[in-house]
């Protein structure tokens, strides 16, 4: 179907933009190995739905050169036969596809308990077309004419939320958590001694505490610390999360040349170390 709309643009990287988008590419260098890149699996199975066969070449070839591997559907069929014939860590869906539209089909899955990340791609940008999707259950929104390199930075992010490890289940949700001799008062938002002295921590701070207690003894990317903490969908090249972490160190009394409480994993990230529980 014909998309002027969709496939306009002018600027190099765009998808749509088919005269400069290769030559874009080829004259680029490759892009070093980052921490965002290392926080998910750089084999990640893509899914890319789109009824313009020249559109979803373009991308699974941008996606390609990132290091993952893709598969190719024009609609909503060809997208659940993609789903039986092999595991799909996410996909990109258009949403102007012919017959059911990628809304519809993002609606199905949802409803089917089928998990799989989905970023939808359309034309529409309007404030509302945005909700409606991430209410029929997408996780990302993107509108088309887009640079190929914030698709990837979307997948990524997409990604690291999705594998994430789930806060352990054995321990119920609580009002407070206690660890060594600290309590955190989560609806309070108060990090207490065990004298009973209350610490004052900025929202950064707690929030990034409070995502540590969720995940004690699990390694943890500053990326995804970014992404629990603050709600980053989109990629970050801050180094925000060590001075925070940095903060919160000195406030829980831990050394920080040799800390027991949030050790230091090289080229990892952050690890919690203290036993968690219900106050």
């Amino acid at each position: 179907m014909s998309r002027p709309a969709s496939c306009g643009g002018a600027g190099p990287g765009l998808i749509g933009n088919r005269s400069r988008i290769d030559a874009t590419r080829r004259g680029r260098s490759s892009t070093v190995a980052s921490g965002q890149e290392r926080a998910v699996k750089k084999s990640a199975h893509i899914l890319i739905v789109d009824d313009d066969k020249e559109i979803r070449q373009l991308v699974g070839r941008a996606l390609e050169r990132e290091g993952f591997r893709t598969s190719l559907a024009a609609d909503g069929t060809e997208l659940a036969r993609a789903l039986d014939r092999s595991a799909i860590d996410l996909i990109v869906l258009d949403v102007m596809l012919p017959g059911k539209d990628g809304l519809a089909i993002c609606r199905d899955l949802r409803a089917r308990k089928v998990q799989t990340p989905v970023i939808l791609l359309t034309a529409k940008g309007e404030e509302i077309d945005r909700i409606i999707g991430l209410e029929m259950g997408a996780d990302d929104y993107l509108a088309k004419p887009f640079n190929s390199r914030e698709l990837v930075a979307r997948i990524r992010a997409v990604l690291r939320r999705t594998q994430l490890p789930p806060p352990r289940e054995e321990r119920p949700a609580a009002r407070a958590v206690v660890f060594e001799e600290w309590t955190l008062d989560l609806i309070r938002r108060e990090l207490r001694s065990r004298d009973g002295v209350i610490v004052s921590l900025s929202t950064g701070e707690f929030d990034l505490l409070a995502v540590f207690v969720n995940h004690a003894h699990v390694v943890l990317t500053r990326e995804q610390l970014l992404d629990l903490a603050k709600g980053r969908s989109s990629i970050v090249f801050d180094r925000s999360i060590d001075i925070q972490v940095s903060r919160l160190r000195k406030k829980l009394g831990d050394d920080a040349k040799d800390p027991r409480l949030i050790k230091t994993v090289w080229g990892g990230g952050y690890l919690f170390t203290p036993d968690v529980a219900p106050a």
